[in-house]
């Protein structure tokens, strides 16, 4: 779905089971002719660029946020605060093919494709995959890895080389591997692109899939490896039992281009009893699917008062085949649009969230054909949708005029934005999902609300007065390089907290924007404040090496607040490289608040 994220409401994108589904992206873009490639018979304009804004919210595989995940679409970066949230503004995309990445130690890469509009900002829910090594191989005498839901990754004896410099790898092979299940609820989320992929005729077409799988090969010092010119590694891909009777006896291998943004048609697979056998020339992410056709969608969502109610979830399923279904959300306008397939009986489901129990509010049954087709508005009956207002005032008790709500449902966060000191919109709730909770920010003043909850209910939710007062939400991180000094602050920048233990525990401290960025690491010992805690390592976007001292440099803990309060501290000191052992004279100063 695509939002204006500095207007209207971030609502929740989530892609909903695409099943064996012919490629279902459902997003908010009403423009219906950029993308013609898969029912023209012309190779696909991949080329032509325009301005986009992109944004959403990145979470890991417990669905808890990312944060300080580097996100990169067109030329511009950014990274995700303690929501797991990010935004892009007004970067030149490939319009057909615009490619949103994100990267976050530990996980495969998050990849989400859409097709840009102008004026039309995109939005995601980005689920990222563990990167968690399923085995070992020796490299001299090959070998297989199999997962136990039955992914297999078998590689011939002397068939591996460094990917970076070519030469013949002769160690122990790490063998990272996940396999998507194509059944999965969360498949939308996780997947790379949006199943649209470019055949051996170099034609665009809708996917449907069968099953993927992400495999990334490191040494054992870390280095990346990739299959050798000339070898091949035979990839084993289970099917679900309820694909087993549709899929068929031979498919087309697809891998994703990362660059592109888009699935590549590349090999095929045989079906073995309940897998599919293929061999592959590299890895990356494999996708077993056969491709088809589709036409644009779109349709409006309104209440019974002609305004648009956001955030509502549009399922759309094939009448003979209602698992081959999948859904995305209304933006503020209550528009969504999207690829669905072609001359097909369908049904579309109104429903308040993915996560509700209840009947859909809303069903129709359609027919398309080869022309794009249009619903235009659907109006929805009265129960469980909310027309939510209330206000925002600061510390001297006027309006705010810069600032946000923050609002959770108990399954996702939204922003909402505050206009001349109040909130207003419409959204459908879940009756399992009634409680609300909000909290309103004043940007200004740098203060925060406290927490208000509230149980919705069908009609009119007047929150009431929300007091931005009371908390500060002031953050910082300020340093210098050999006396030139920069400085990062809340909410300009990008600033948070996080805890990981690999030896040690590792307190860490990061800050970002589009130019600027820098962490610290300190080893986290009985932490409070007054305790000095060592620092483990500092790096900066000025200097391209992590820094490091012996013995270690004392971070001063001056404010240890509990987790949701924050935390404060300095060091200063001469660091030098851990790679180059040049000297620099370091200060550091800040305050974030606490996520671990």
């Amino acid at each position: 779905m695509n939002l204006s994220l500095t207007k209207k409401l971030i609502g929740s994108l989530s892609l909903l089971a695409l099943l064996t589904a012919t490629l279902f992206f459902i997003s908010c873009q009403k423009d219906l002719t950029a993308d013609t490639g898969t029912n023209s018979g012309l190779p696909p304009d991949l080329s032509t660029k325009i301005s986009s804004s992109v944004s959403g919210f990145v979470t890991d595989e417990n669905n808890a946020p990312v944060k300080g995940a580097n996100v990169k679409a067109g030329t511009a970066t950014t990274t995700t605060d303690k929501y797991g949230y990010f935004e892009i503004l007004n970067t030149q995309v490939v319009q057909n093919a615009a490619v949103v990445t994100v990267n976050q130690p530990g996980y495969f890469k998050g990849i989400k494709t859409y097709i840009a509009r102008t004026g039309k900002p995109a939005f995601f829910r980005i689920k990222l995959i563990p990167k968690t090594v399923a085995g070992n191989i020796n490299a001299s005498a090959g070998g297989a890895v199999t997962l136990t839901n039955g992914l297999s990754i078998s590689l011939p004896a002397n068939a591996v080389v460094n990917a970076a410099t070519g030469a013949v790898y002769n160690g122990t092979i790490n063998v990272a591997a996940y396999w998507l299940d194509p059944t999965s609820a969360d498949l939308n989320n996780i997947m790379p692109g949006d199943l649209r992929g470019i055949n051996d005729a170099g034609l665009l077409k809708g996917l449907t899939t069968f099953g993927m799988a992400a495999v990334e090969l490191t040494g054992a010092s870390g280095e990346l490896l990739q299959i050798a010119t000339g070898k091949k590694a035979t990839l084993t891909l289970p099917i679900p039992a309820t694909l087993l009777s549709k899929a068929p006896s031979s498919i087309p291998l697809w891998y994703f281009d990362e660059a592109l943004g888009l699935w590549k048609q590349q090999g095929a697979a045989v079906k073995t009893g309940n897998t599919y056998i293929g061999d592959v020339s590299h890895f990356s992410f494999w996708n077993c699917d056969t491709p088809g056709s589709y036409v644009q969608f779109d349709c409006t969502i309104l209440n019974n008062s002609n305004n648009p109610i956001q955030n509502m979830v549009v399922k759309i399923s094939v009448v003979s085949n209602p698992s081959n279904a999948g859904a995305g959300y209304t933006n503020s306008a209550g528009f969504v649009s999207g690829p669905i397939p072609d001359n097909q009986t369908l049904l579309l489901e109104v429903f308040p969230s993915f996560n509700c129990t209840s009947p859909p509010l809303y069903s129709q049954i359609f027919t398309t054909t080869s022309s794009n087709i249009s619903l235009g508005n659907l109006i929805m009956p009265v129960n469980n949708i909310a027309n939510i207002t209330g206000n925002v005032t600061n510390c001297s008790n006027n309006p705010v005029t810069n600032g946000r709500v923050i609002m959770n449902t108990g399954y996702n966060y939204y922003w909402l934005p505050v206009t001349n000191g109040s909130f207003n919109f419409t959204t459908g709730f879940c009756s399992n999902y009634a409680s609300t909770s909000f909290i309103a920010q004043d940007f200004t003043t740098l203060q925060e609300s406290n927490l208000t909850t509230v149980s919705l209910v069908s009609g009119n939710n007047n929150i009431g007065t929300l007091n931005a007062c009371g908390t500060s939400i002031v953050q910082f991180f300020n340093y210098s390089v050999n006396g030139a000094n920069y400085f990062l602050a809340f909410p300009a920048d990008n600033i948070y907290q996080s805890v990981y233990t690999y030896i040690n525990t590792i307190n860490y401290v990061s800050a970002y924007n589009n130019t600027l960025g820098a962490t610290l690491n300190m080893i986290q010992q009985n932490i409070a404040v007054g305790v000095p805690q060592d620092l483990e390592s500092f790096n900066c976007s000025q200097i391209p090496d992590s820094l490091i001292s012996t013995p270690a440099l004392k971070v001063a803990i001056t404010e240890y607040g509990a987790v949701g309060q924050y935390m404060s501290g300095n060091f200063a000191g001469v660091l030098h490289g851990y790679l180059n052992p040049t000297n620099y004279t370091i200060t550091c100063s800040f305050r974030v608040k606490r996520s671990f």
